[in-house]
């Protein structure tokens, strides 16, 4: 091999694993204001089915109808207090404030804050401490996993109701998505329920 196939090789790495840590970019559509902003009344979510949605204005309302379920239906609602004032938020790898927050990071934070259970900081050692599960299984607060890098895990979320999860995009920061959604379904790896 020659010293250039060698360095683009390695370059090639590189941006791999760089590009592999909590997901990459994927183009999204959230729920927008008329200046095509992100409405902090309304959920964001890229999620197919979620696209020319309206809401109404009541937070556990806009989720309960966004995840296809009645108010009464959601289990935790301070879960979803907090994935509210999260959402938006961006992505910042190692990040762990307002500013900017990793997928990872977002995760254990919320699951401190939610349930009083401390999780392990990277998604690939949440991955290795869960009960797994098979993903007509899931419940409100299951993990769920993708592998966007190549064989190791490096993207989690939390699951919330019929198929829709949270967790921190790239490229949009805290959103709801779809495991429905191709994208996401070609990457999700494994789910399941963190070990107590």
């Amino acid at each position: 091999m020659d010293m250039r196939f060698r360095f683009g090789l390695l370059l090639v790495l590189l941006a791999m694993l760089f590009l592999g840590s909590c997901g990459v970019k994927k183009k999204t559509l959230g729920s927008s204001s008329s200046a095509g902003g992100y409405r902090k009344d309304a959920p964001l979510s890229d999620a197919s089915d979620a696209r020319g949605m309206e809401f109404s204005g009541n937070k556990l309302e806009n989720y309960a109808n966004l995840l296809g379920v009645r108010a009464k239906d959601l289990d935790s609602k301070s879960l979803y207090m907090m994935i509210d004032d999260w959402m938006g938020t961006p992505h910042r790898m190692g990040g762990l404030d307002k500013k900017g927050v990793d997928c990872s990071g977002f995760v254990g934070m919320l699951y401190q804050k939610v349930y009083g259970k401390d999780l392990p900081r990277t998604s690939r050692d949440m991955a290795e401490n869960i009960k797994r599960k098979y993903d007509n299984q899931l419940k409100e607060g299951d993990l769920v996993f993708f592998s966007f890098g190549g064989r190791n895990i490096d993207h989690v979320g939390i699951y919330l109701h019929n198929g829709k999860f949270v967790h921190v995009s790239t490229r949009k920061g805290v959103i709801i998505s779809s495991l429905k959604d191709a994208w996401y379904a070609k990457y999700f790896t494994r789910c399941g329920t963190p070990s107590s």
